[in-house]
């Protein structure tokens, strides 16, 4: 690719980004950093952008995407309320899942996915079935995770955000798959940063 035609593509990309992709990314990078340092005001950022993706993924016919969406809604209030909620006295405390329960986890991502792609492919007009259902299941378990404060929801989100940055630049929304390359690494900083946390004040692990 010459230097014209990376620019000629670069303007394309720009003009076809909307203002509310815009305003939902930055959103969402807030969302993110909050998270990172255990804020609680990060679900009301992840709400907001929520409520915008949840059209934006419509209008590009990434449906289960889309359905996600609310399904993140729900989460941002489940998420806020559980982080709200003190334990003896002291905030909800970073845990650890067993080896034993992340295999079932994993095992179940992959049946839903089989599934949900296959339904998808053979009744809608769904771009990338199998790809869209990963990253959607893959986030509802993750996002209920992160809700719990399950330390290893960042190795999760890594892989996750690593094929969201396939499928987004597939569907041409451009600004959001930038958003999910700056996803991978800063999720190996949130990763390093609880776990920080979690050594300093370790909580119960979960079979």
């Amino acid at each position: 690719m010459t230097a014209d035609s990376l620019i000629a593509h670069l303007n394309t990309a720009a003009a076809v980004m909307s203002g509310w992709e815009v305003l939902a990314v930055i959103l969402a990078v807030i969302y993110l950093l909050l998270a990172m340092q255990e804020r609680i005001e990060c679900w009301y950022a992840a709400f907001a952008s929520t409520s915008i993706y949840i059209f934006l993924f419509w209008d590009v016919n990434l449906l289960m995407e889309s359905a996600l969406q609310l399904y993140y809604l729900a989460m941002a209030v489940y998420g806020w309320w559980q982080w709200r909620i003190r334990r003896d006295g002291n905030d909800l405390p970073i845990q650890v899942w067993s080896f034993r329960r992340h295999a079932v986890v994993l095992v179940s991502i992959l049946f839903l996915v089989i599934v949900s792609g296959y339904l998808l492919e053979q009744n809608t007009h769904a771009a990338l079935p199998y790809l869209d259902s990963f990253t959607t299941w893959g986030a509802v378990i993750t996002t209920y995770m992160v809700a719990h404060k399950v330390l290893e929801n960042w190795w999760y989100w890594l892989i996750i955000d690593g094929v969201s940055v396939f499928l987004y630049i597939d569907r041409g929304l451009y600004l959001t798959a930038l958003l999910f390359i700056f996803y991978t690494v800063i999720v190996v900083f949130g990763y390093f940063r609880w776990r920080a946390l979690y050594i300093e004040k370790p909580a119960a692990h979960y079979g």
